[in-house]
């Protein structure tokens, strides 16, 4: 139907106006300590070799070398945050902050603006990652754990009903809930002309963290946020949550913003974002394939 089959727009359906928006990612590494807390292995065991002896251990029991959510420590946490007239993208603490200083960083985030949480895969992996590890970090995190106790809103949407909408799962939402219909943040970022994962990747940052890249593994998780971010508003566009008009406001917004950031990671991005562009409107091959990675 075209607008003007579509009557008077006096009779549209008012948008909501959202709060704040706290789109987030994180990356980890295994908890070789925890390992060795847990497991009961040697104590002249090297780290390699306490690494090395768990995986051989999960993949005997379950064909998988992906050691369990509660051993994966968090390196870093990227967040996007979009309020009023704002947008920022950004890692949490610095480079030599502990877990439990980036852990205690995204709760205290989460106390101060009660924001709408927008993940990709975050209510399988991130969340009960952090949980986890907050747990055993003693970390306070109130207003996440709120399940309607102090504030009665929270009874009918809070963060950690799965079929609530305090916390957005793109990828659980799209896929109706059904793993089977699960797709990569990779692939559907590429496939929506938007750049997809750069840098280093997933299964290197346990490899990058141990050889002091921790730069690059802060860079690689701002990008998976930022693509999160965009289907996000793709996401709002397909809902009618905004018109074209504003979606298209929202994008130069991003755009304005990563390259005031002038860093080499968003300066990739950019190009990467310039080449979906233009294969959207045709103007060059088709589009790689893209990872099958749910995260």
């Amino acid at each position: 139907m075209s607008e003007t089959d579509a009557g008077p727009a006096a009779n549209a359906v008012p948008r909501k106006t959202l709060g704040p928006i706290l789109v987030f990612d994180i990356d980890t590494v295994p908890d070789v300590a925890g390992l060795r807390r847990s497991r009961e292995l040697p104590r002249q065991l090297s780290d390699d070799d306490v690494l090395d002896v768990s995986v051989q251990q999960q993949r005997a029991r379950n064909g998988s070398e992906f050691l369990p959510i509660h051993l994966q420590k968090i390196v870093a946490i990227a967040c996007a945050l979009r309020e009023g007239q704002s947008f920022r993208i950004w890692s949490l603490g610095e480079p030599g902050d502990g877990e439990p200083e980036l852990i205690r960083r995204f709760f205290d985030g989460i106390e101060r603006y009660t924001p709408q949480l927008v993940s990709w895969n975050g209510g399988a992996f991130d969340l009960p990652v952090l949980q986890y590890r907050a747990l055993m970090h003693g970390v306070g995190a109130a207003r996440y754990w709120d399940w309607g106790d102090d504030d009665r809103d929270f009874r009918f949407n809070n963060y950690l009903a799965r079929f609530h909408t305090r916390h957005l799962d793109l990828m659980d939402v799209l896929a109706m809930y059904q793993p089977r219909a699960y797709a990569g943040l990779d692939v559907m970022a590429r496939l929506a002309g938007f750049p997809g994962k750069l840098g280093i990747g997933g299964g290197a940052v346990a490899a990058a963290v141990a050889a002091g890249r921790l730069a690059e593994v802060r860079s690689y998780c701002e990008c998976d946020v930022m693509n999160t971010y965009l289907l996000y508003l793709r996401f709002r566009l397909m809902r009618g949550e905004m018109d074209s008009a504003e979606y298209a406001r929202e994008l130069a917004l991003v755009r304005e913003r990563i390259t005031g950031l002038n860093a080499p990671h968003w300066r990739t991005f950019l190009d990467a974002w310039d080449r979906g562009d233009r294969r959207e409107r045709g103007e060059v091959g088709a589009c790689p394939a893209g990872s099958s990675d749910t995260h």
